[in-house]
């Protein structure tokens, strides 16, 4: 039988206002059903493909949804939270201060918007540039521990979508590995939308393949931050070792 773990009682008590059928999108039990399926199809994916058991984990995308569903699906057992807009996501993160929440930020880094990112997130997975790399390092506070960096590469070469080129990864890489106040962690893509698996699986293998070359110019890297609700099987065939998961676990975002 599900027992949630305790959440402060004032978190339990949020009232949730976006949608006149909030109730029954955000059910502890529907939440917590749909965390364990998801928990699920990883670990079947991790079993199809060889990987190590819990090697892949699961960061719970939170954007377009209210503090409450955060709260419920934390009182599941997942901690680990993204946020894509940085207006919405501070006042998130001041409400659910009470608990233990791992927040990563998983938007695109504008350069006028670090110092919020810096002081308030454990991860950024959208770095693709130099100078936003500079401001988060030199704006990091020195009470915390490095702001862990993944940095986003435009896999699909979409002009529409942020990204570092995957020949320009290099240099970038070696500038954000001697920074001071950041760790760099691993690597992070967005690929074109595919219903095919080889597809998305020779997308997601570039991310791989380039971790690799970097590994063999002395960068370790441990992350690649790939696979979302509707490629995650194909993301973990290829080396995963981070989904970002939201309409699978949210549901829909409310209109």
């Amino acid at each position: 039988m599900f027992t949630p773990r305790a959440i402060p009682g004032p978190i339990q008590c949020a009232k949730l206002s976006f949608s006149p059928h909030i109730g029954q999108l955000y059910s502890m039990r529907t939440l917590a059903e749909r965390l364990a399926a998801v928990r699920g199809r990883i670990a079947a994916a991790e079993r199809h493909y060889g990987r190590v058991p819990h090697s892949v984990s699961l960061l719970a995308v939170s954007k377009g949804h209210p503090v409450a569903a955060i709260a419920q699906v934390y009182a599941a057992g997942q901690a680990r939270f993204g946020e894509s807009y940085l207006q919405e996501a501070l006042p998130k993160l001041a409400a659910l201060a009470a608990l233990d929440i791992e927040w990563h930020y998983t938007g695109v880094v504008q350069g006028n918007k670090t110092r919020p990112i810096a002081e308030r997130f454990a991860w950024v997975h959208g770095v693709d540039r130099e100078k936003s790399a500079r401001r988060l390092s030199d704006q990091r506070p020195a009470t915390l521990p490095p702001l862990n960096v993944c940095i986003q590469v435009n896999v699909g070469e979409e002009a529409q979508k942020a990204g570092v080129s995957l020949r320009d990864l290099p240099a970038l890489a070696d500038i954000i590995a001697n920074l001071p106040h950041l760790e760099l962690r691993g690597l992070m893509a967005l690929p074109p939308v595919s219903d095919d698996l080889l597809t998305q699986r020779d997308y997601f293998r570039l991310l791989r393949e380039a971790r690799d070359e970097l590994h063999e110019r002395g960068l370790v890297l441990d992350t690649l931050s790939m696979g979302m609700s509707g490629d995650l099987e194909a993301a973990i065939a290829e080396g995963a070792t981070m989904v970002r998961v939201g309409s699978a676990l949210f549901g829909a975002r409310p209109g």
